[in-house]
């Protein structure tokens, strides 16, 4: 198993002060299931490359983790002791422990300097192949050179092995480096040596620092890191920067039965599903969108009704699309042939979700973490785009009536906001004002001269305007220093006909 790091940063030999290992000298250190030497094949100074190769012991190996399942002799004779694996990582942490930690004592401030490094991997597993791997390392500003074995040159019928020597070129600062090698190669090999347990979930979050918050496969690399532990996933997603969508945890059963039980005085739920029942049979649509289905109430009561031929219900929780695939029983009439349930994002584009006429959109976006709504505007109003759209979300100035919340208190505990009457009424014009909508607000459930209703109900109707009109409007609205005139243009944007 062999892991070299190269630089033409000139002297070239400083990476010997980054990596804290001489380059005149073979150093060798001793780890739980071998050995791990460290020397330097050049080191000159236009060019410098630090090696570490590991040597593991397969006895040792069986003796401290176990003996591997399937035939009699596996646990001798496997891939571990020549691919890079998350035994490579656990060298990194031993061996590059001050490199990793970003720390050098003779050149601390090349410590924080990009530098032209490549990292090259002799032998490392690809389970997703090379697509997966540039998905993981290109977004980091990586150049990947990536060269697939087959699995035996002499029989070249039998295909491609899904072993690959890579290469990993960019400027970056050398604990950037190993950090993301710490955590993506046994993301690429998708098994681990070692239990998963609280000590990863916290090495996740400090070695993913500065990087994996904004990575497009964060949650594939927590799932893959953390060997699909659902309440270590969770837990590190949040860690790093909240979730992209509403938690699957706290949106079913328990959570839930809290806001029910809040709103059961005044029968608020079941109102509410029958509202945006009647609103969206009034708009005549007859394809409806359900974003954040949850576990399908609102599916139910439109199946009662014959006009929606067509009925999709999309949720980032596998968890709740499968009690609502049960308790609809796609399989049986009436739910046959009308209902389709995906899984997905709802602040990602989704061709799936494009030429609907109509989408609910019920108590979902008080979820949403509020750096991440401009990304669900786009991905619904610009993109999906349907003719009709109807949000819900509660009224934060009724919450004092509730005599079971307490003051300061969310009706539900994964909710990141709850907009008063005006702040809703502002984020719909915004809406209408970028996107080419024109909006309605109506209130759901028992009406106080005071506090207005316990839900806001905002539908939204498309408005016939190009795109270019829109864009031209955006420009003179954002040129425009008077905060008069960007609201006349804004308010036009929404109305002007095509």
């Amino acid at each position: 198993m062999l892991l070299t790091i190269s630089t033409t940063h000139r002297p070239a030999t400083d990476l010997g002060y980054l990596l804290h290992k001489h380059p005149g000298r073979v150093q060798s250190f001793p780890l739980s299931f071998g050995q791990a030497h460290v020397f330097y094949s050049e080191a000159t100074d236009e060019r410098c490359t630090a090696a570490l190769l590991l040597d593991v012991d397969p006895i040792a190996l069986v003796r401290r983790y176990g003996a591997r399942g399937g035939f009699a002799l596996e646990q001798y004779v496997n891939d571990r002791p020549y691919v890079a694996s998350s035994f490579l990582s656990v060298a990194i942490g031993e061996v590059y422990g001050s490199a990793l930690a970003g720390r050098s004592r003779e050149r601390e401030e090349l410590a924080s300097r990009s530098l032209p490094l490549t990292a090259r991997l002799a032998v490392l597993p690809c389970r997703g192949g090379e697509s997966l791997l540039r998905s993981l390392f290109e977004p980091l500003g990586h150049v990947v050179d990536a060269a697939r074995h087959p699995l035996d040159k002499r029989f070249p019928e039998w295909g491609a092995s899904r072993y690959f020597t890579v290469e990993l070129a960019a400027p970056v600062r050398l604990r950037d480096l190993l950090t993301r090698l710490t955590v993506l190669v046994p993301v690429l090999d998708d098994e681990k040596h070692y239990w998963v347990g609280e000590d990863e979930l916290e090495k996740l979050p400090r070695h993913g620092k500065g990087w994996l918050e904004t990575h497009p496969a964060r949650e594939l690399i927590a799932e893959r890191y953390l060997k699909r532990k659902r309440t270590l996933v969770r837990e590190a997603i949040a860690r790093l920067g909240g979730e992209e969508e509403i938690n699957p945890d706290l949106t079913t059963e328990v959570c839930d039965q809290e806001e029910e039980a809040v709103e059961r005085p005044i029968s608020l739920h079941t109102r509410r599903l029958e509202t945006v029942a009647q609103v969206l049979r009034e708009s005549g649509a007859t394809r409806i969108l359900d974003l954040g289905c949850g576990e399908g109430k609102l599916i139910r009561h439109l199946l009662e009704e014959r006009q929606f031929r067509e009925i999709v219900g999309v949720d980032v929780s596998p968890r709740a699309l499968e009690i609502a695939a049960r308790r609809l029983k796609l399989d049986q009439a009436p739910a046959k042939g009308r209902i389709t349930l995906l899984h997905g994002a709802l602040t990602y584009r989704d061709q799936r979700l494009t030429g609907y006429d109509a989408a609910a959109v019920v108590e979902v976006i008080e979820h949403l973490d509020p750096s991440r709504l401009a990304a669900f505007e786009r991905a619904l109003f610009e993109f999906a785009r349907p003719a009709t759209i109807v949000v819900t979300t509660p009224n934060a100035e009724y919450n004092v009536l509730f005599p079971g919340l307490t003051a300061g208190r969310f009706r539900h505990r994964d909710h990141r906001f709850e907009w008063t009457r005006s702040e809703f009424r502002a984020w719909t014009e915004s809406v209408c004002a970028r996107y080419g909508y024109s909006v309605r607000i109506e209130g759901i459930g028992p009406q106080d001269a005071v506090c207005g209703t316990p839900t806001q109900m905002a539908i939204f109707s498309r408005s016939v305007v190009l795109m270019s009109e829109l864009r031209t409007s955006r420009k003179i609205a954002s040129s425009s220093s008077s905060p008069t005139a960007s609201a006349t243009v804004s308010a036009s944007a929404a109305t002007t006909p095509s």
